[in-house]
């Protein structure tokens, strides 16, 4: 029986990694290749045979979608099961990509289970699920475990299995004049980070982190944060002092105990930077263990 080959396309050698990962953890025999963009995988195409196409839809050079159109045009892959992985999920990118004969479709952020099960619904399609089953474990091993923890950072599933220990991210020392917190007597959380506003700065306690938002806690302080308000999150990890300066606003401001006179405060502060060296660099930070990685925004 011949094995299942998948082409994994995204320009975030990140996201490569982890769905390979994946992949090859639940089905060990399975086959992976992989394309920084379109472009290359459709150089891949032309040479190789695949029976699956997981396909990112924003990339240089050539995107996800011409890709797709590029796909379903040749006479050998129109009938290629093709999934479009993205964060882009309004219903005209959606509706866009079913025009151009994409098979299915799985949004950012997603579980390493709803992964493998859009996998299995695109091959069983095309009448390959039984060979892809062939590859599947009789059990999940330890780096199976891992490998599914890791993929979850991309997620707002929560993973069943325990995590590791978290490093601590090195809190970033206020700048003079601030407003910043006393971090040893903040909430609990898996990292801190400092919180520039207009109002002043403050260090600022990691409760979860995803590629999209992060959810602080503060300490409250006279003037309050508003909900649209513009700001930027200095965090820092490593032993070269990394820092990733992450542009957004606050789109949700609340009380982080259920009492009036709460002291502190937890903000849903939402990522608006499309830098792609932030980003990876968040993606690394999730992947550390250093926050937690999963969280329900404004819970």
């Amino acid at each position: 029986m011949s094995k299942i080959s998948v082409l994994v396309v995204d320009d975030a050698p990140f996201i490569r990694d982890l769905v390979k990962k994946c992949l090859r953890n639940a089905f060990p025999g399975i086959i992976t290749e992989d394309a920084v963009n379109g472009r290359k995988a459709q150089s891949l195409m032309m040479h190789n045979s695949y029976d699956l196409v997981l396909c990112d839809w924003e990339m240089p050079e050539m995107s996800g979608l011409e890709l797709l159109t590029w796909t379903r045009e040749q006479e050998s892959s129109k009938t290629l099961p093709f999934i479009m992985v993205t964060s882009r999920g309004d219903k005209e990118n959606v509706v866009q990509a079913i025009h151009a004969g994409v098979s299915d479709y799985i949004g950012k952020p997603f579980t390493n289970e709803q992964l493998l099960t859009k996998v299995k619904k695109a091959l069983a399609k095309v009448g390959k699920l039984e060979a892809l089953a062939a590859s599947a474990p009789t059990r999940q091993s330890g780096a199976s475990a891992l490998s599914n923890d890791s993929l979850s950072a991309l997620t707002s599933g929560r993973p069943e299995a325990p995590r590791a220990p978290a490093a601590a991210v090195k809190p970033v020392p206020a700048a003079a004049g601030s407003t910043a917190a006393t971090p040893g007597a903040a909430p609990s959380g898996r990292g801190q980070g400092q919180l520039r506003l207009s109002s002043g700065t403050q260090q600022c306690v990691i409760k979860a982190l995803s590629l999209k938002e992060a959810l602080l806690v503060v300490r409250r302080v006279e003037t309050l944060p508003q909900v649209l308000e513009g700001a930027v999150l200095d965090l820092e990890q490593g032993e070269n002092a990394e820092v990733a300066r992450l542009n957004g606003y606050l789109h949700a401001v609340a009380a982080f105990e259920q009492k009036p006179d709460s002291e502190w405060l937890q903000l849903t502060f939402r990522f608006v930077d499309q830098d792609a060296q932030k980003l990876d660099y968040v993606s690394r930070l999730i992947a550390r263990g250093s926050v937690q990685k999963h969280f329900v925004p404004g819970a």
